[in-house]
């Protein structure tokens, strides 16, 4: 056991704890049962304070390892500690695809459930949560398997509760099947947001995957301006050169963090510039691989530190369909404001799954990356988390660094729900994280 300095991918509000890694089940029981505060980490990729504990104890699971061969039917089981990106480059060449992925590869399995993780094709495959058949899941008051038929508000409460129901220690992953190691993507330029969010909304249905990059720094005529890329998992008929291929290892890093202050308005504006011409007005059909399409940022290691020792805020939400103006509304203030931001990723939501916490609703979600520094950042933010609440939406927990107790509370109105449960299985709330005390998710 020794001490560590943790803190998420935005690199803001460290914290220190005791950091230990269980290679087994037994060993997370016994120090769940021998330890006064705990909470497990995967590979640090929630960008707040989610996978820390000032004071506690942190069980690094990566040591939780293993993948089982994937059956006729696509069923994996997997160590929680194993990422997105090494179960790929075991299943990928065989024909298996993960059902949904973030945008990055490098989350572990448990990090995916604590996060309920979703991506571009959440409009058609719901989130991560969806595709779990089973789980080994480790509590404070024992070890069980759970799964949605058996255990159904435990199992719906773990996923989406940010680690604070237990452990969990191996997942049975449905996966989804491919031919092909390329996506057929259609890419269009829209001049403004209204007209990405018009196309969005009349032709994704059309698609399995949808993201458009949005330009927060262009006002008035142009503002939110974006690329709107959509795409279809590639058939055999489909491409001339068949290829099952795993993920492509990152080929640029980040050495050093970036010097403060080389991020700035002008800067941003520049890159925006050159991203936007740099995209074609209109392609279709074009073959990407599966890396390129989903995890582009994962091709440079550490980028985070582009954002220099302040680290980033990234702030998203979601908005019901009917609040669509609030994505508007949200990307006027930011252009007002001057407050930079690099490129913001909009999607569409499907329904939500019935876990308490759980963060998607028939909508939009808009993710966006600010750096910290601007003196206007917090109030911005603040006047976000208004608009955000009054339109009937919410906060994403595994990005949040900075949300206010009272307000996550009215953003998930079943958090006494989650409480209650949780309760049940952490009666002395020895679960429990910087997240979790900061927003006062559960009991004392």
């Amino acid at each position: 056991m020794t001490k560590h300095v943790l803190h998420g991918w935005g690199r803001t509000a460290p914290s220190v704890a005791d950091v230990v890694s269980p290679t087994s089940e037994a060993d997370v029981i016994t120090h769940l049962a021998t330890s006064a505060h705990v909470i497990a980490r995967g590979l640090g990729r929630s960008y707040g304070d989610a996978a820390q504990l000032g004071g506690g104890l942190v069980l690094d699971n990566r040591s939780l390892r293993g993948i089982s061969p994937v059956d006729a039917d696509g069923l994996v089981t997997v160590g929680a500690g194993v990422s997105i990106d090494e179960l790929l480059s075991v299943t990928m060449p065989l024909g298996w695809f993960v059902p949904v992925t973030p945008g990055t590869r490098q989350v572990t399995m448990g990090g995916a459930v604590a996060a309920d993780v979703h991506g571009k094709g959440h409009h058609k495959d719901g989130s991560f949560g969806n595709h779990v058949r089973s789980m080994r899941l480790v509590t404070p008051v024992g070890a069980r398997t759970v799964t949605p038929e058996q255990d159904a508000d435990l199992f719906w409460a773990t996923m989406g509760g940010m680690g604070l129901t237990g452990v969990v220690t191996e997942i049975t992953l449905q996966m989804r099947k491919i031919e092909t190691d390329r996506v057929l993507v259609d890419t269009d330029r829209h001049k403004n947001l209204d007209s990405v969010m018009d196309a969005m909304l009349t032709g994704d249905v059309h698609y399995n995957y949808s993201v458009a990059w949005v330009d927060c720094m262009t006002k008035g005529a142009s503002m939110g301006r974006a690329i709107l890329e959509r795409g279809n998992h590639a058939t055999a008929a489909d491409v001339t050169e068949l290829r099952l291929q795993g993920p492509t290892p990152p080929k640029l890093a980040v050495p050093f963090n970036a010097p403060s202050g080389i991020l700035n308005p002008l800067s941003i504006k520049i890159f925006n510039e050159a991203w936007f011409r740099k995209a074609p007005s209109h392609e279709e059909r074009a073959p990407k691989t599966l890396s390129t399409f989903f995890h582009p940022l994962d091709g440079v290691k550490d980028w985070n530190r582009f954002y220099g020792r302040k680290g980033f805020v990234q702030y998203q939400f979601a908005v019901p369909d009917a609040a669509g103006e609030t994505v508007t509304t949200a990307i006027d203030r930011l252009s007002s404001s001057g407050v930079p931001s690099f490129l913001a990723v909009l999607k569409r939501f499907g329904a939500g799954n019935p876990g308490p916490l759980s963060f998607p609703m028939p909508g939009w979600t808009l993710a966006l990356d600010l750096p910290v520094g601007p003196s206007k950042l917090p109030g911005i933010l603040d006047q976000l988390d208004e608009l955000v609440l009054a339109a009937g939406g919410r906060i994403y927990f595994a990005k949040d660094a900075r949300l206010d107790p009272a307000k996550a509370a009215a953003m998930y109105p079943r958090l006494p729900e989650f409480r209650r449960i949780q309760a049940q299985v952490d009666p002395e709330h020895k679960l429990t994280s910087d997240l979790a005390r900061r927003l006062e998710l559960i009991g004392k």
